[in-house]
């Protein structure tokens, strides 16, 4: 079968040989039991089904003969027509002419020239005569005359040899149908298996003297991967089938409505996890309905607005980042702002000088509010307002959530942002009062630490400025009934939830890992902190956070709070961010040297054991997720700009490389610093000339100075060839 056979196409094959496969003995226990009507009713499905699903295709070669037989099976069924020994060879050669035809559908795309005449007429005979009679010999009228003549259909028809190549290459042959119930099964012992490999790397984490047990260590963990990977391959469906429903749907509420709607997909073949498929259905399904009934406009009005009189819902699905993201936008009449500003009024959701000043985004969150509808009238569609809120609600249980945006006269657009799996998932894992905790790194923006100073309060809440902006922090500890540590330094984990951003402040941060989702007993059903548990590394029972709940839980997600921080910010004087004033990075060098480097310039922050590090050429590189990170050290790199010469060897970098993700022209690079030191703000337009290339500006922080680099230009000058004839540079990865 060619690779680019239409997906469709292919399920067509196998289902179609499968059943093909179950023809044959079913015929033959037909023929010893005539009066079997379970095995009749079997062999008629079987018929019926490829008739109908060539007739879709466009086979009409394969739907004739199958319509043919069909007929026949009819009769059967209906009792005016006996099993004969002319009937059951009949059908019997009419499965070895689907073969046949399928075959060349899989070989060639279409069924073929040969048109099985001969056995069409032979079937219409014995339905006509009752099954008892059928002629010896039937005229064929071939379609090419390459075609021999067509043989007595009494007899068998021939075998195709055992080595032919299409039937030995079949797509039969390499599919197979497993039940759902043993891939969940297998996925729970891959799960296990994780664990057990979590486990052994923390057992060799402190056995680095004992090389043997590391490259064992090692050689479970490449394995366990890509076992992992391959069962949750098996359970991977593509996301046209979460939508299959959507056009018939569609077409019936538009015809019930007196409307034009038609459906366009993009990304059909984006494959997600079967639970997220079950877990998306009905909340795509809710606003599908809700784009027909609310947004899409009937053809009339669309006409006088300038419009096509026929609407268009396009739903789109892509990879992005980790996760998939579904959008599903309407070319209607948008959101209509302000009755929703005034449906909440009436609610009591606001008040009427709150409503005037209420936001578009705030606005447009107010419809996933329970019970809330704008629809004048109660019918079998709309207006009971238990729609929208279970959406976002069933979206945020599997770590997903839901964004909106609509133009009034041009549509709205829904954007839904979910995980690829729940099953494992990766997680940063933290500490507070004495017990770890995960957080899926699905919700995870960032890492900093702030110091006691740096943390103020507004109305009594504690915040923190991150770049410009008030960050509302949650104290784990708090939350969960405990104390804060003291200290002078607190960790906080930048979290996104529900389209916001608030800190996570936490006792200490130990690692990334790959966790399996376990649930939680019933006795915690009803707390909504925790989304789960898993087994960690050492054996011990971990919480899984749950980042909405703890968000709700801890009041930093409302849209009052956000306006109060907006407020505070816009009459914060001097303290407020402009364009020319930005967060930096501050680290050292392998010298002790202070530098820095925008903020927003850096994707993430990482340490890799130098354990970690590969050669790919003369370069240092390291496995960073499905990439291969190259790595650049910040020291050798500013030295060779200085003195566009051969350099010595540097000062060792230590165990632990601390490195910043940088993306540079689509790729990501890591740059070897020696010291992460601080996050700090300052006025750009203060700074000081530079004094060597690559150097924008210096300044002065915590009393010492400080250069600012221009990351970007110094990377673009980069040379791999150049930075090979280093000395001392493969000492990175010696």
């Amino acid at each position: 079968m060619s690779s680019d056979m239409d997906e469709i196409v292919q399920e067509f094959l196998v289902e179609s040989y499968e059943a093909l496969d179950r023809l044959d003995g079913d015929l033959l226990a037909l023929e010893r039991d005539p009066n079997s009507k379970d095995v009749l009713a079997s062999i008629f499905r079987v018929m019926h089904t490829i008739k109908g699903t060539c007739g879709f295709l466009g086979f009409s070669k394969l739907e004739r003969v199958a319509h043919a037989g069909e007929s026949l099976l009819g009769g059967l069924r209906d009792g005016t027509l006996e099993v004969s020994p002319p009937v059951a060879s009949a059908l019997l050669n009419t499965g070895d002419a689907l073969r046949r035809m399928l075959a060349h559908i899989e070989r060639a795309g279409n069924d073929g020239d040969e048109d099985f005449l001969h056995l069409v007429a032979t079937l219409e005979r014995l339905r006509a005569s009752g099954g008892m009679t059928v002629p010896k010999r039937v005229p064929v009228v071939p379609n090419s005359p390459r075609k021999a003549p067509a043989a007595d259909m009494d007899a068998p028809a021939a075998e195709q040899p055992a080595d032919d190549p299409v039937r030995a290459t079949s797509v039969a042959d390499t599919n197979i149908r497993v039940d759902v119930g043993i891939l969940d099964n297998l996925m729970t012992l891959v799960g296990e298996l994780v664990l057990a490999r979590n486990h052994i790397a923390d057992i060799t984490a402190g056995a680095a003297d004992d090389p043997i047990l590391a490259a064992a260590a090692q050689h479970l963990h490449a394995i366990t991967a890509d076992l992992q990977d391959g069962v949750m391959r098996t359970r991977l469906q593509p996301i046209h089938t979460a939508w299959a429903r959507f056009p018939r749907v569609i077409r019936d509420l538009a015809i019930s409505m007196g409307k034009q709607v038609r459906v366009e997909t993009d990304g059909d073949d984006t494959e997600l996890d079967r639970s997220i498929i079950e877990a998306i259905k009905d909340p795509l399904m809710h606003l599908v309905r809700n784009a027909v009934d609310h947004g899409i406009e009937s053809p009339a009005e669309r006409e006088a607005a300038g419009k096509p009189a026929e609407g268009v819902v396009h739903i789109r699905a892509s990879h992005e980042g980790g996760q998939v993201t579904i959008q599903m936008s309407d070319d209607g009449r948008g959101i209509d702002l302000e009755r929703v500003r005034a449906k909440a009024v009436e609610r009591g959701l606001l008040r009427a000088e709150q409503a005037k000043k209420l936001s578009v985004r705030d606005t447009v969150e107010m419809i996933f509010q329970p019970g809330f509808s704008t629809a004048e009238q109660i019918t079998n569609l709309s207006g009971r307002g238990v729609g929208m809120d279970v959406v976002k609600t069933n979206i945020g249980r599997i770590g997903g959530n839901v964004e909106v945006a609509t133009k009034a006269g041009k549509g709205t657009t829904y954007t839904l942002k979910i995980p690829l799996t729940l099953a494992i998932i990766p997680a940063l894992l933290v500490d507070s009062g004495g017990q770890r905790y995960a957080i899926p790194q699905v919700n995870l923006l960032e890492l900093v630490r702030a110091s006691a100073e740096q943390i103020e309060t507004v109305h009594g809440a504690p915040v923190y400025r991150l770049r410009g902006k008030l960050l509302p922090l949650v104290f784990l500890a708090t939350e969960l009934g405990g104390d804060v540590a003291e200290g002078t330094t607190h960790h906080v984990v930048v979290l996104q939830a529900d389209g916001r951003h608030f800190g996570l402040v936490v006792d200490g941060v130990s690692e990334t890992a790959e966790i399996v989702v376990k649930p939680v007993g019933s006795y915690l059903k009803g707390v909504d902190t925790f989304a789960g548990a898993t087994i960690l590394g050492d054996g011990s029972v971990g919480l899984i956070l749950d980042i909405i709940g703890l968000a709700r839980r801890a009041h930093v997600l409302t849209k009052t709070q956000e306006r109060e921080l907006d407020e505070a910010l816009a009459h914060d004087g001097d303290e407020t961010a402009s364009a020319d004033r930005a967060a930096l990075l501050v680290f050292s060098d392998h010298e002790g040297g202070r530098m820095a480097i925008p903020l927003e310039m850096v994707t993430r922050l990482e340490e890799f054991p130098r354990a970690e590090l590969e050669n790919s050429g003369p370069f240092p590189v390291v496995q960073y997720g499905e990439e291969i990170l190259h790595l650049v050290d910040i020291s050798r790199l500013m030295l060779e700009r200085r003195n566009k010469a051969r350099t010595e060897a540097l000062t060792s970098v230590g165990d632990v490389l601390p490195v910043l993700v940088y993306l540079h022209e689509g790729r990501r690079v890591g740059v070897v610093v020696g010291q992460i030191l601080d996050v700090v703000h300052h006025d750009l337009v203060e700074l000081q000339p530079g004094t060597r290339p690559g150097v924008a500006g210096t300044m002065i922080t915590q009393g010492r100075v400080t250069e600012v680099l221009d990351l970007p230009q110094i990377l673009s000058d980069w040379d791999e060839d150049a930075l090979a004839a280093l000395t001392g540079y493969e000492e990175l990865s010696a």
